[in-house]
């Protein structure tokens, strides 16, 4: 697989969660693997269509999520994923993919990107394949993965 297709992504999410969140980035190592399905993380999973197919799948450890969430709502103090804590992470994903097409695009990659959708560790038995995957350490937040399987 070929790496051009991940580093908009990381790209893309590096930027979007600074913004969102005010919290330094460090990328982890680029690798290709199968795909790996953690427990205790909160998904999201983002389809894409065009010249580049397949999914790409955000994965947050869930207390990271919450802070994220936390975040996003300007501070206030999220104990539990909620519909509108599921929401905003939800929207965070659809940030990051949607910068991260027009980047592509910009490559001469036609990407569309399909709505995000928050799915549990255990609602993700179905996923197989070799991912390119690289972690994001939000500094003192916690730990981002980003998997992208791709079809063609």
């Amino acid at each position: 697989m070929i790496v051009k297709y991940l580093d908009p992504f990381l790209e893309s999410a590096s930027s979007v969660i600074q913004q969102v969140c005010n919290v330094g980035i460090s990328r982890g190592e680029l690798a290709e693997k199968e795909w790996s399905n953690a427990e205790g993380h909160t998904w999201i999973r983002i389809g894409m269509t065009g010249q580049l197919q397949g999914d790409v799948f955000f994965g947050l450890q869930e207390d990271l999520a919450l802070r994220i969430v936390s975040a996003m709502m300007g501070g206030f103090p999220v104990q539990e994923m909620d519909e509108l804590g599921k929401s905003a992470i939800s929207e965070l994903g659809n940030m990051i993919s949607g910068n991260a097409s027009t980047l592509l695009s910009n490559n001469g990659v036609i990407v569309d990107i399909t709505p995000p959708l928050f799915v549990h560790h255990q609602d993700l038995k179905d996923v197989t394949g070799t991912a390119l995957t690289a972690p994001l350490d939000l500094h003192d937040m916690g730990r981002l993965e980003i998997q992208i399987i791709v079809i063609r």
